[in-house]
């Protein structure tokens, strides 16, 4: 009779238990991520058995090999949860792990504290502390704080002192100093080690803005058609962009544009003979995803542009959306990596009942590997145009596994490149998106209006899913109109936006957004003479000198945001309370250990998400959570209009929507704070 083998033990665990720690992904399946300049909150779990006295460390190793020791510390007695928060400014892959020890003379200490009071066991303590002072000196040979060590060994053991001044000796200045250099530890473990992952700041800090260029400059002529705005064209508007703030300018798809089954105004099937068709049904007779449309003129041109951008401070992402329109060269040249249906045709993208007439999805299923590499020549193709930065449309419609190879592929040659997840989907795509290795991702923030929705997203943002998913908050896209901003009117539009770039370290507003464009297509949530589907130019200048403009407010944001370090942290935000249902309060918080000048940088943004009323409330703040003293008051000032006023815990705010619905106050901290 066969029999079968048990396979030998093997511990799990270390003698000192050292458990969840974090940042790390659900299922450590890839590294966490961080971005250069970020402060990176570790921690874990650290217990044992009995009563002795824990020390644990965070042990970085950096890319270029250099190892960093952080201690970490217990900051709520009794939960086991050690932490501490470390800025990273390397880029490249970290491993790190956390080891714990027991303090043995902590440990001593405590105990001979409470029992020489008590008088129990008083000559046996005595005896081993002595004994700790001369194992802390044998480690201390060569340092002069071997003597001062041995010296209070003979103190400790000197029977003719009392035993109050023979416990004295432990907390002398220089005894403590000397341990300090030399601490006495025992059973020291080692976790697991960790990978993470930080990437340039870009990957994580940005103002997002976003125009059609053939929009910009466009003119209609006498007969009814128009003169497509080209990238010369474009390129004037980027001094106001960069006015406002913004620094990454994200262009709608720029390729051929299909002419078989082409959109009209308005998402219809009757296109006129000059309507310009969606830009997102890619690919004509002119070219694919590798050319330029020709109304906007060619290669060299696009070049000049993302180099006229960069003058004016700002980087140029451009639309990575793998669909055709059925005219795509590829359609001929590549049947295969199309849907054919059983009738012999191919299958359009749909969302039921919607259909998408003019693009076909594409079939990864069908030929993987070729359908893959084109994909990747046509990347490295545009990064050698000068794109860094990539906002990917519909990534959820396409196979995780791959996204993991691409961004994995594109990585390793050029460590710099961004890749922005348009993926409106389910939380478990989304996240595994982000987890495979997108550096930013739309979120549900569009359709989160109310008080509670935003407490708790903003939440989950900042915490839960921080580790791997890095939010950009964009207010609207030509395809999301929201009722909340439908109805709203100028304070939902500067509610919005407020909470966008003051909640996230990137946040974005496709244009016209500042021109408050709120009129809808009727049982729709997009802009009615939606811009997808025609040529929209706008009087900038005119708008802003008729005060029919928020771009000062836009600027304004903007300028705080590059004013303050605290909003350019994800981690940091910490949710207080007002005795509104409509009134919104969180804080973002600096430490001033990690702010330049050495004073904590703090921000408290208190909104009235009701764009319909004046609203009156007490505030409630959690001054622990702003690096403030229990009971302390402190002064504020409203960035926005400039006012000042003297705060504490508890706080009487009254916000006009009409008026200013938003007070983004900064804390005065005092110096050394």
């Amino acid at each position: 009779m066969a029999t079968t083998q048990t396979p030998p033990f093997t511990h799990r665990i270390g003698r000192i238990p050292i458990r969840h720690l974090s940042p790390q992904q659900p299922e450590n399946r890839w590294p966490s991520k961080a971005f250069a300049g970020e402060v990176v909150p570790f921690a874990a779990t650290v217990f044992r058995e009995g009563h002795d006295i824990l020390g644990a460390e965070v042990v970085l190793t950096a890319p270029d090999g250099t190892v960093e020791r952080h201690p970490l510390e217990q900051r709520v007695a009794g939960t086991d949860r050690w932490q501490t928060e470390v800025p990273l400014e390397q880029t490249g892959t970290w491993r790190w792990h956390v080891e714990a020890w027991a303090d043995d003379w902590a440990t001593w200490l405590h105990a001979a504290t409470v029992k020489i009071a008590a008088g129990v066991d008083v000559e046996l303590m005595l005896l081993e502390g002595a004994q700790l002072l001369e194992r802390a000196a044998t480690h201390a040979a060569g340092d002069p704080a071997a003597s001062v060590l041995t010296d209070a060994r003979t103190a400790m053991s000197t029977t003719t002192l009392t035993p109050a001044a023979r416990l004295a000796v432990a907390t002398d200045a220089r005894v403590v100093a000397a341990v300090g250099r030399h601490p006495l530890q025992s059973l020291r473990t080692a976790s697991e080690w960790l990978a993470l992952h930080v990437e340039r700041t870009r990957a994580a800090v940005g103002s997002w803005y976003e125009f059609f260029p053939r929009s910009e400059g466009a003119k209609r002529r006498k007969d009814g058609s128009w003169q497509s705005g080209t990238f010369a064209t474009a390129t004037k508007r980027l001094p106001a962009v960069a006015s406002m703030g913004f620094d990454v300018l994200y262009l709608p798809p720029i390729h051929p544009i299909g002419r078989l089954n082409r959109k009209g105004p308005n998402n219809t099937l009757t296109p006129g003979p000059h309507d310009p068709g969606s830009p997102w049904a890619i690919g004509s007779s002119e070219g694919g995803h590798d050319a330029v449309h020709p109304d906007l003129g060619t290669v060299a041109d696009f070049e000049a542009f993302v180099a006229a951008a960069a003058k004016n401070g700002i980087e140029v992402a451009i639309d990575l959306a793998l669909q055709c329109a059925p005219d795509h060269p590829w359609v001929s040249e590549h049947p295969e990596w199309f849907t054919t249906l059983p009738d012999g045709t191919i299958r359009y993208a749909e969302n039921p009942p919607k259909k998408y007439q003019d693009i076909y999805p594409l079939n990864f299923d069908n030929d993987f590997e070729g359908l893959s590499r084109e994909v990747l020549r046509i990347v490295l193709l545009w990064i050698e145009r000068g794109v860094r930065i990539f906002r990917v449309d519909n990534p959820h419609t396409k196979p995780l596994h791959f996204w993991e190879w691409l961004l994995h592929e594109v990585r390793s040659a050029h460590p710099d490149i961004v890749f922005l997840a348009e993926a409106f989907t389910r939380p478990p795509m989304m996240q595994a998106l982000a987890g495979a290795g997108f550096q930013q991702s739309y979120t549900y923030f569009t359709w989160r209006n109310t008080k509670v929705e935003l407490e708790t997203y903003l939440a989950e943002l900042s915490r839960e899913t921080s580790a791997f998913l890095r939010p950009n908050l964009f207010v609207n896209t030509p395809d999301i109109l929201t009722e909340y901003l439908q109805f709203g009117g100028v304070p939902a539009y500067k509610v919005r936006a407020a909470i966008a770039a003051t909640a996230s370290p990137t946040w974005g507003v496709y244009a016209g957004y500042e021109l408050i464009e709120n009129v809808a297509r009727p049982g729709s949530e997009e802009n009615i003479d939606n811009e997808k589907y025609e040529y929209k130019p706008r009087d900038w200048a005119a708008a802003e000198k008729a005060g029919a403009s928020i771009a000062p407010y836009l600027t304004t944001l903007n300028r705080i945001r590059n004013e303050h370090p605290a909003l350019r942290q994800l981690r940091n935000l910490s949710v207080h309370w007002s005795d509104d249902e409509a009134i919104l309060v969180y804080a973002k918080v600096l430490p001033g250990r990690f702010v330049r000048s050495g004073r904590s940088d703090g921000i408290i943004v208190v909104a009235n998400v009701d764009p319909h009323s004046a609203r009156q409330t007490t505030v409630h703040l959690d001054l622990a959570a702003l690096g403030l003293e229990p009971g302390s008051t402190f002064d504020v000032k409203d960035l926005i209009t400039g006012e000042k006023f003297r705060w504490g815990a508890d706080n009487f705010v009254r916000l006009d929507a009409f008026v200013e619905p938003v007070h983004i106050l900064r804390i005065e901290y005092p110096k050394g704070t």
